[in-house]
């Protein structure tokens, strides 16, 4: 019934109808909890009176308690895409709201004794999100997507990149969990190029969070080697174990922009390829999420090929993971607009397969010009 805006307006504008939906959130029951968020999440995608219901949930900040107690221990997958569903509504339409869920779990009430810690567990959002992925992953890649968009979103404020990265084993578990799916499970080499179009989004998500946490992590190294400080040798800094996987991430990385020109390539027999209509039909919604992807891909790339060394080029010639071929697709979608990361690989380069450098620079003449 709340499909039909009426009616989802007329049920949103009863105070007491509103704070009755919302305490069955507290319920146990997971039925009762499924079509209870089946409905919430009807309401909030009413642009009438979603913001009713997002100041409504500010005011029972137990809501909180409650959507991460189901996502850390539900195994109701259709219930966990379906809560998932609405914090990604909730983020995504208000700010100050993931803000708040952000800081939630950041810090214990000063009152709360040790003893009643133990009762009352104080729920961190990143963990929860993270839980709840693992859950559907196998069994609903739709819900994975959301999951992924969710941490998608907390990066993009700084109280969340930090929440991702502050806590050692939070950062870590992101981190592993993201490039297990970029690696291992989408746009494998032995999939089909197409595939890509299923996958464009999560994948634009996922490589967007990595992209993040290196960032996070690059920056407060630098901050520490500015300092002077020197870690114990019996302390591994997270990105140092992280980075020793660029290489697979760099593989993925290249496949994916590969792919995605095989995606875009027009049939050769397309019959008025040419005209002003379809011309107006080539900027279609999948372009659109293709060329997100392939701008997080671009950057998050050039930031990798900007760390690697002599010794780690030459490993990715003999492991397979960079060669001519995948080397060009690189310089075909970094140039112009990341040129130095470019012209510093193609010195490394050189250092290490003088022959593969020359090739690649005459393939692309304006780094010639420019080295």
């Amino acid at each position: 019934m709340a499909c039909f805006q009426e009616i989802c307006v007329s049920i949103s504008s009863d105070k007491n109808l509103g704070q009755v939906l919302l305490h069955c959130l507290y319920d146990s029951d997971p039925p009762t909890l499924l079509e209870t968020s089946r409905l919430l999440l009807t309401c909030l995608s009413q642009t009438e009176v979603a913001s009713v219901w997002v100041e409504r949930i500010l005011e029972y900040p137990a809501i909180y308690e409650s959507i991460c107690f189901i996502m850390s221990s539900s195994t109701n997958v259709d219930l966990l895409v379906k809560v998932g569903e609405i914090v990604d509504k909730l983020f995504d339409l208000d700010e100050k709201l993931m803000l708040e869920w952000i800081r939630n779990g950041a810090v214990q009430p000063l009152d709360q004794s040790q003893e009643d810690s133990k009762e009352q567990p104080v729920f961190k959002i990143v963990p929860c999100v993270l839980e709840a992925a693992k859950q559907v992953r196998s069994e609903n890649p739709e819900g994975l997507d959301v999951y992924m968009h969710i941490l998608q979103l907390l990066t993009t404020v700084d109280d969340g990149i930090q929440a991702i990265v502050q806590c050692p084993n939070t950062g870590k578990d992101t981190w592993n969990l993201l490039f297990d799916l970029a690696c291992h499970e989408f746009c494998q080499s032995d999939d089909p190029p197409i595939i890509l179009q299923e996958q464009k989004t999560v994948l634009a998500s996922v490589f967007s969070v990595l992209s993040s946490i290196y960032a996070s992590q690059a920056e407060q190294e630098y901050i520490k080697m500015e300092k002077g400080k020197q870690q114990c040798a019996a302390e591994v800094s997270p990105s140092t174990a992280w980075m020793s996987q660029k290489l697979p991430l760099i593989d993925s990385l290249i496949r994916v922009l590969q792919n995605m020109e095989h995606c875009q390539k027009k049939p050769e027999n397309s019959v008025d390829s040419n005209t002003e209509e379809t011309k107006k039909s080539d900027l279609t919604p999948e372009d659109f999420h293709l060329k997100i992807l392939k701008d997080i891909s671009c950057e998050f790339l050039s930031n990798l090929f900007q760390i690697l060394t002599k010794e780690t080029v030459a490993q990715g010639l003999k492991e397979g993971h960079l060669s001519k071929q995948k080397c060009s697709c690189v310089f075909q979608n970094l140039l112009p607009f990341y040129s130095p990361a470019v012209e510093d690989f193609l010195k490394i380069l050189r250092e290490v397969d003088k022959t593969l450098a020359d090739d690649l620079e005459e393939s692309f003449p304006s780094l010639k010009v420019q080295t």
